[in-house]
Formats: C-alpha cells, sequence, structure tokens
C-alpha cells in the first residue's frame, strides 16, 4: 500500500488562504485606487475657482495647514531693495523676502510686488481647507453663451462658453444607432452559426472570427472614398454604417459563445411544437441572451461614445455634426492652460457612459464569461 503524503496542519492551510485573500483584495484596492483618485481630482477640479486651481491642488479641499496673511503693511521706508533689509525682525535681500523669511516665532515675512511698490505680508501656518466650489465652470462650458466671473481682487472679466450641448446630442445620436443596429444584426448572425445548417456555415464562421484581428485603421481610406462618391461624408448615416461593420465580428464572435450555451432542449421543444426560426429567436433567444447583449452593448457603446479617429475622418471639419470628442479636442487646442473649463467638459463627456456601464453591470461578467467553460 503507498504511503499518502503529508498534508499540511489546518492552521498553516488557513494562513495561506488568508495571505492569499490579503494578496488579491490589497492588489485589487490598489488598482481601483490608482483609476479612481484621478476621477476623483477631475470632479473636484471642475467645481473649483479658475484662480484655486492656478495656485494649489485639488486635495486641498481636505484639511491641511498653508500660509495665510496675518498681517499686512507698505515698505518701510529708508529701506534699500538693493542690497540687505531688515523688516519685521528678520534680514535679507530682495530676493529672500520674495521667497519668503520665517521669523523665530514661525511666521513668515513675504515681500509682494516689485521693489517700487512693493507690499509686506506678515503669515502664520493655519489649517484649513479650500471649499470654494462653483457651477460657473460647467455653465461656461454647456451654455454656449459670454459669462462673467469675479475675480479675488474684485475685478471681472468677460469669458466665451464653449456649447458642449450639440456636441452631447450629436454624440448620443452617434452612440445609440451604432450600438443597437450591430446587436440585432450580431444576434441574428449567431443564432444562425449556433442552431442552423446551411452551406459554408464553419467557414464563413472562421472569417468573421478571423475579421476580429484586421486593424480598423487600414479601412478608413477606402471606406472614405466610397463614402465621398455616395456623397455620404459628414452624415451621421456614415457613423452609423462604419461604426456597425466595425463592431460586428467582435459582436457577433460574442454572442455566438453565448446563444451556443442556451439549453437545447428548450429549442427543440419549441421546434417539435411547430416553431419558425424567426418565432424561437425572438421569443426564447433574445430574452435569454440578455446578459451577453448588454455585455457587448457595454463595449459598443463605449468605443463608440469615446471614439475620435472615425469621427474625425468620416465627419470632418463640419461643426453642426460633430461629436463630443472633436469638440474636447478642439477645446485643448484653445484653452490648454483652462483647467476649470477641459475638467468639466471630461466630466460631462464621462457622465454618461458611467451610467451605462453601473446600469448594465449586473450583466456584464455573465455574459462574457458565457460559454466559456462546459460542464
Amino acid at each position: 500500500m503507498a504511503a499518502q503524503a503529508p498534508t499540511a496542519p489546518p492552521r498553516r492551510r488557513n494562513r495561506r488562504r488568508l495571505l492569499g485573500e490579503f494578496l488579491v483584495n490589497g492588489t485589487l484596492f490598489l488598482l481601483v485606487a490608482l483609476w479612481t483618485v484621478p476621477t476623483l481630482g477631475v470632479l473636484i477640479s471642475s467645481f473649483r475657482t479658475p484662480w484655486d486651481i492656478q495656485t494649489s491642488g485639488w486635495w486641498t479641499i481636505l484639511p491641511h495647514r498653508e500660509w495665510q496673511v496675518v498681517e499686512e503693511f507698505p515698505k518701510p521706508e529708508g529701506v534699500d531693495p538693493d542690497g540687505i533689509m531688515e523688516i519685521a525682525g528678520v534680514q535679507g535681500t530682495f530676493e529672500a523676502f520674495r521667497q519668503g523669511i520665517e521669523t523665530p516665532d514661525g511666521r513668515r515675512v513675504v515681500w509682494v510686488g516689485n521693489k517700487r511698490l512693493g507690499k509686506i505680508q506678515i503669515q502664520e501656518r493655519r489649517w484649513t481647507v479650500r471649499t470654494d466650489f462653483t457651477l460657473d465652470n460647467y455653465r461656461a462650458v454647456l451654455g454656449g453663451k459670454t459669462f462673467e466671473l469675479k475675480a479675488p481682487d474684485g475685478s471681472t472679466f468677460t469669458v466665451q462658453g464653449d456649447n458642449l450641448i450639440g456636441a452631447f446630442l450629436n454624440s448620443l445620436t452617434v452612440a445609440v444607432p451604432s450600438t443597437v443596429i450591430p446587436i440585432l444584426i450580431a444576434a441574428f448572425a449567431a443564432y444562425g452559426f449556433a442552431w442552423m445548417r446551411f452551406p459554408g456555415r464553419r467557414l464563413m464562421f472562421i472569417t468573421v472570427v478571423a475579421l476580429l484581428v484586421v486593424p480598423l485603421q487600414i479601412a478608413l481610406v477606402p471606406i472614405l472614398q466610397d463614402y465621398v462618391k455616395l456623397n455620404l461624408n459628414g452624415t451621421f448615416l456614415a457613423l452609423w454604417l462604419a461604426h456597425t461593420g466595425f463592431g460586428l465580428p467582435l459582436a457577433t464572435y460574442l454572442l455566438f459563445n453565448y446563444i451556443h450555451t442556451l439549453p437545447r432542449d428548450i429549442l427543440e421543444s419549441a421546434f417539435i411544437d411547430g416553431a419558425s426560426h424567426f418565432v424561437i429567436f425572438t421569443r426564447l433567444v433574445l430574452p435569454l441572451s440578455v446578459p451577453a447583449l448588454a455585455s457587448f452593448a457595454i463595449f459598443q457603446f463605449l468605443w463608440v461614445w469615446n471614439d475620435y479617429l472615425v469621427a474625425l475622418v468620416f465627419i470632418g471639419a463640419k461643426p453642426d455634426v460633430q461629436v463630443l470628442t472633436m469638440r474636447l479636442a478642439e477645446m485643448v487646442g484653445s484653452r490648454g492652460n483652462d483647467w476649470h473649463l477641459l475638467t468639466a467638459g471630461a466630466f460631462v463627456s464621462m457622465v454618461l457612459p458611467l451610467t451605462v456601464f453601473f446600469s448594465l453591470q449586473r450583466y456584464f461578467v455573465r455574459g462574457l464569461l458565457a460559454g466559456s467553460v462546459k460542464g
């Protein structure tokens, strides 16, 4: 009788299991933090004033210590800015006072302004938070009108809005049909490949799978030439057809893996009762395939919504049909230093994709894993 290998003590097994769970959960927490912290920074910055963004980081909304002015007075008479000066009990050059010189009691003396018209500030480190939030950034980004902003010194100036509402609606007009159309076509095709027998079925399915590795960039110029001949360039229909063609291979393959695993007994019973393929597809297959349909809908919608290259090629410079990604790219070029507007525009573009994902996430993993294992 062969000797059995000694098993590890229960305490050691529990320790290994806890260590494995700690490593997995710790890694997942780190990945979530790496994605969430920048997103949180974008959200907070989109509500901050331009002056707060230029002078401090978004994390200053949390309690922290910073230098605050407790006393201010004109530069003393008789001091020589070109030499060594003594102000408020400390000595230093003009450059040193511009940077700030700390006093023995923990304060800081700062020269504000130039040598001729400067003033002196006495600062102390105090606990504070910067919670001066505003909705003016979103009004300027979405409104498309002129807005007056008030600076900390009391002066006001006028800025021009960007009117992203039209681009938002254009993106929605492109994304919804570009998601629904390939789902319907791919669902019919996946059902045919999974449950219908016809000549060339295997070869056609292999061709569909092979199309997954073909880069879409190589098809842009030929399709653009055809669109120019058909006078489709610069229209929503051009984008619908392009996104449908680019998304069909993945949709067909994904839905085939799911539909192929549906219980055969249910479909055979429907065939025996005299149901046609169309009735079985609409009454049985589609309702049972909701997880797979939702998974692809998330993929396709996010891809189309965030697409810039395809829209730029097939829409061009027509402002009335520009999508949101194109308008954001123009904002980056024209407002490269206006982070309060860029962050507001970025979060406007993120709201709808996040809503779609969280609405369908309960189907996401189930639809992706369907058909990956048997048994």
